[in-house]
């Protein structure tokens, strides 16, 4: 069955949230909201995460096992799909009597592979089923217009097509132009003059455009592509998320497994086959440990620059030379 949206502790705690769908940011969003309700519940509550290809039975009977910190637990398996064979069994038996308290969020990240074990999941009483669907095109300007009343604002319909369009159909990207306009004007409506004065000239290409320079490792392009994307009026928190979305695509092409064909590996990274060709050739600049902390520099870039204080034009240029400068240093 599909999860809430807010669940509460008691729709978590002594349960499994089983995260399906190919819609990442939603189900990130899931995984977050999970979070969320436990350390509501208990502010002191243990949360970790790990991967379901490190699970074997040992690490299993630990879920169950109390905590040395906490008495509440939150955990997140990530990659659900390669939980080795060996470990299945032991995962269902989990999850028919899961330990009161802990959330157990497993988290699938899409295509075929592991769904055996999604469908023994599924049928148990004990599991609730949190699935993203992808959006139609005609469901994007209501996801805007969800987004902004979530910031307690109210956008008129023309301006929300209006956004999807200078934006494009990345939800991240939308969620972080709603955010934007919300927080800049705060209980007003917003209207397609205030998204053509923010976002016009298509933000997201030019946002890209800087990230994909950083990620290739070419500082001068990209600081050039930055303040050209400033000056032209793109919000700066499009081009974090442009960076957080050119990190998570060189991050997963590491990590995929090798010999894949190729448009399996376009589905394990996520992308399409011609974008997968690009992130092959940049990948090659990148360490497994250069891209975490890539990663964690664009994740405090993109907190820096919703903060009022911020001079988002100084934290964006200290970011290029940050990425480019770990592609470098490989």
């Amino acid at each position: 069955m599909a999860g809430p949206s807010h669940p509460r502790a008691a729709d978590v705690l002594g349960r499994v949230t089983l995260v399906t769908g190919k819609e990442e940011f939603l189900n990130e969003r899931t995984v977050a909201a999970v979070r969320t309700a436990v350390r509501h519940h208990d502010h002191e509550a243990e949360l970790s995460e790990t991967l379901a290809s490190d699970l074997t039975l040992a690490t299993l009977g630990e879920l169950s096992a109390p905590s040395l910190f906490s008495s509440i637990r939150c955990v997140v398996v990530r990659g659900l799909e390669n939980l080795p064979e060996e470990s299945v069994a032991g995962l269902v038996e989990y999850a028919s009597v899961p330990a009161e308290d802990v959330a157990l969020v497993l988290v699938h990240g899409g295509g075929p592979k592991g769904s055996g074990t999604l469908t023994r999941l599924r049928k148990l009483s004990t599991v609730t089923e949190a699935k993203s669907g992808e959006l139609r095109t005609s469901e994007y300007p209501g996801f805007v217009a969800a987004e902004m009343r979530s910031h307690g604002s109210r956008i008129d319909p023309d301006a929300a097509d209006a956004l999807v369009q200078a934006v494009g159909q990345d939800l991240r990207s939308l969620a972080a132009a709603a955010d934007q306009l919300a927080n800049d004007f705060p209980g007003e409506p917003i209207t397609t003059g205030r998204v053509r004065q923010y976002f016009g000239g298509r933000a997201e290409a030019k946002s890209f455009a800087v990230a994909d320079a950083a990620f290739w490792g070419r500082r001068t392009v990209a600081l050039e592509e930055l303040r050209w994307a400033l000056d032209g009026g793109t919000a700066p928190v499009l081009v974090t998320s442009a960076f957080a979305g050119g990190a998570r695509g060189v991050a997963r092409y590491l990590s995929a497994p090798r010999g894949m064909r190729e448009a399996d590996l376009a589905r394990e990274v996520g992308v399409p086959p011609w974008k997968l060709r690009t992130i092959r050739d940049q990948s090659r600049g990148w360490t497994d440990g250069g891209i975490a902390r890539a990663i964690r520099a664009i994740a405090q870039a993109d907190a820096d620059v919703k903060g009022a204080a911020s001079d988002a034009s100084y934290t964006l240029e200290r970011l290029v030379l940050t990425i480019t400068g770990l592609r470098e240093s490989r």
